[in-house]
């Protein structure tokens, strides 16, 4: 008979714990419909020691409440991050519970939930970006991606970000995942211009675009492709590696990339420039011979071995690279730009020596030497800066720099010609 007494006061105690738990999942429903949020969280977690042992319909009432009321205090923007992830959990938790128990009672509102989460952490990772603030986007796009794995764009985005941070340790953890899930972000995109907006909108499927075409609401339909970003990937994996003195790895985490991805000329390049990188200028040469003699006339090919000698500040070299795309493809605008930008590199070395010197008889001698050669300079750009507005005449920057080239020279009547267009494009403020 004792024993009776015993499991009947268990029974008493499980009940008034579930009864009381009850009534707080009500009063933080309350409070939150009554438009306090923080207090249905101090609610909830009150009760959260009780919710193990309650019913499932009572747990997925709990994590319902829980994450909607987290989530009301991000919409609020207080610690936004903290709390969209906080109730993402909270609706992770809910799913398990309704997919153990066989019921979905919440399943849909919260599975809509979770994906509006997700847009809400990626557009305040981009406001965080915006704001100079990378290491808390970057945090947020990898919750972003942490909620739905099977977006990997995500995780390549936190890896960049977090350079862009200069939190190395991180972005190399991340992009060492990337590498390990052989993510290449290759692919096609489909736009088409919106009639109402005027816009170009993104689709998923070329089908979709082309639906939206057919039914009158978009025209202008493009295609664009998408370059794989495995190369970026294993580059940055490798310039981390160096930067942490870690060589003989960084080279070789470029050689199992090609082995692994041989027709990749993007891994080629970045091996070049490791090496480049390292001044181990014979492995560099090799190396670029290598991608010459397999791709001579690819353009971007030779343009970029421009850009690699541009930066390991070979002139010679990046001039050469340069024309030579100028010979393969006439209109690529980029290396008109680069190559202008190049020589007018020089100016400064000119401009400081000549700040320097005084006014005796042979510094004023060396000051019209460096004034001439400064000329030179400057005329030896024309051409190059021309055939750039020439091929992009909408490009401000390059129109204002061959403007104040023109004015340096003193050619008053390309100047005036110029300065109207010049004028025209300037970015309204």
């Amino acid at each position: 008979m004792k024993s009776k007494y015993v499991i009947l006061a268990s029974a008493l105690l499980i009940s008034v714990v579930a009864f009381a738990q009850k009534d707080q999942i009500k009063a933080a429903e309350k409070a939150l419909k009554g438009g306090n949020a923080q207090e249905a969280v101090t609610i909830l977690q009150a009760a959260e020691g009780a919710s193990a042992a309650a019913p499932d319909a009572e747990k997925a009432q709990y994590f319902f409440v829980k994450g909607s009321a987290y989530l009301e205090l991000a919409n609020k923007k207080v610690e936004e991050g903290k709390n969209l992830i906080s109730a993402a959990k909270a609706y992770q938790d809910l799913l398990a519970v309704e997919k153990a128990s066989g019921k979905s009672k919440y399943s849909s509102q919260a599975t809509a939930s979770i994906l509006d989460i997700k847009v809400k952490l990626l557009n305040s990772a981009i406001a965080d970006t915006k704001a100079d603030k990378d290491l808390e986007g970057a945090q947020k796009l990898y919750d972003a991606y942490l909620l739905d794995k099977k977006d990997t764009i995500n995780l390549y985005y936190a890896a960049s970000t977090y350079v862009n941070g200069k939190d190395y340790a991180t972005a190399l953890k991340l992009y060492s995942e990337l590498k390990t899930l052989n993510y290449s972000g290759k692919g096609t995109s489909y736009y088409a211009v919106s009639k109402i907006s005027t816009q170009e909108d993104l689709f998923n499927t070329a089908k979709e675009r082309d639906l939206a075409v057919k039914l009158g609401t978009h025209e202008k339909p493009r295609t664009e492709a998408i370059p794989s970003k495995r190369g970026e990937i294993y580059k940055n994996i490798a310039l981390i590696l160096v930067d942490q003195g870690k060589i003989d790895e960084a080279k070789k985490a470029i050689s199992d990339a090609r082995k692994a991805n041989p027709e990749d000329n993007t891994l080629l390049l970045t091996e070049a420039n490791l090496y480049l990188e390292t001044k181990d200028f014979e492995m560099y040469k090799k190396l670029v011979a290598e991608a010459l003699e397999k791709n001579p006339n690819d353009a971007d090919l030779v343009f970029n071995l421009g850009v690699l000698s541009a930066n390991a500040k070979n002139a010679v070299d990046a001039e050469k690279y340069y024309k030579r795309v100028m010979e393969i493809d006439p209109k690529y605008i980029n290396a008109y730009i680069n190559l202008a930008a190049l020589k007018l590199e020089d100016e400064k070395v000119i401009i400081d020596e000549m700040n320097k010197l005084g006014t005796s008889a042979k510094d004023m001698k060396r000051y019209d030497v460096l004034k001439a050669k400064r000329e030179e300079l400057f005329k030896s750009t024309i051409p190059y800066l021309q055939k750039a507005v020439e091929l992009d005449p909408t490009n401000y920057d390059v129109s204002k720099t061959l403007l104040n080239v023109y004015s340096a020279l003193e050619m008053t009547a390309e100047y005036k010609a110029l300065k109207v267009k010049v004028k025209e494009l300037e970015p309204k403020k």
